[in-house]
């Protein structure tokens, strides 16, 4: 078995370490004995979806977003092909903000790529925090920091989890992200995958499935090191 993962616009989006997303996807698949490559497509290539199995949508500054709102328009119809037909996509703080409609910013709207209906506006002062997650999703805690100025509606979608402890979507809805078919969105940072395997998994499990069928399994791994990582951020911050 084999995955290739497609890193988007690195050369513009890459805040708070989210190649370390992608270390840890390939380092996860590779322990189980199943091939992974990783393809970086930069501002100036063409992404062609057919051979992704997992995107990686990472963080930028507003004037980075401003920038790559271009390059978006010239994939969005792809793209949206891509996640309706159940493609895997993880979509980090700015990349986050531009899977919506828009992203408004006192220096102008963004447009974004209009894969899931929400939309994200600036706020007053910036929801800085150490963050704790209850997912549906996992049994195990989803911990990250978080450093954002946009305030994201999420309208009818599922988020991908309640906030314990931090800010999450917008300071006040007490939850955080969201989950659209197979896409996940989030602010969280850190990187995100590395202390939480559980999401990491949950990507490579999926991506899996749609390229070979539902009977897919994945083999455990010692996650002891990545389990302590976690636990002892749970434990700072909400016990």
């Amino acid at each position: 078995m084999k995955l290739t993962i497609g890193h988007l616009y690195p050369d513009l989006l890459n805040l708070y370490g989210d190649r370390g997303n992608i270390q840890c996807l390939m380092k996860r698949c590779q322990w189980r004995g199943i091939e992974a490559e990783t393809i970086a497509f930069e501002s100036n290539d063409r992404v062609d979806f057919s051979g992704l199995d997992i995107v990686l949508l990472g963080g930028g500054s507003d004037r980075e977003q401003m920038l790559v709102c271009e390059k978006l328009k010239e994939i969005r119809d792809d793209f949206k092909s891509y996640v309706e037909s159940d493609g895997v996509v993880i979509a980090i703080c700015g990349g986050y903000q531009l899977l919506g409609k828009y992203y408004k910013t006192d220096q102008g709207t963004i447009t974004g790529l209009e894969l899931v209906d929400m939309y994200t506006e600036q706020g007053e002062g910036r929801l800085i925090h150490n963050i704790v997650l209850k997912s549906e999703l996992f049994d195990m805690p989803i911990v990250g920091f978080e450093n954002h100025g946009g305030r994201t509606c999420i309208q009818n979608n599922k988020p991908l989890g309640k906030v314990l402890t931090g800010a999450g979507n917008d300071g006040t809805s007490g939850y955080e992200g969201v989950v659209y078919r197979n896409v996940i969105g989030t602010y969280l940072h850190g990187p995100l995958l590395p202390k939480n395997p559980q999401l990491a998994d949950w990507l490579i499990l999926r991506a899996l499935k749609k390229k070979y069928g539902e009977e897919v399994e994945l083999t455990d791994l010692d996650d002891t090191q990545e389990k302590e990582a976690n636990d002892y951020i749970y434990k700072r911050f909400v016990k």
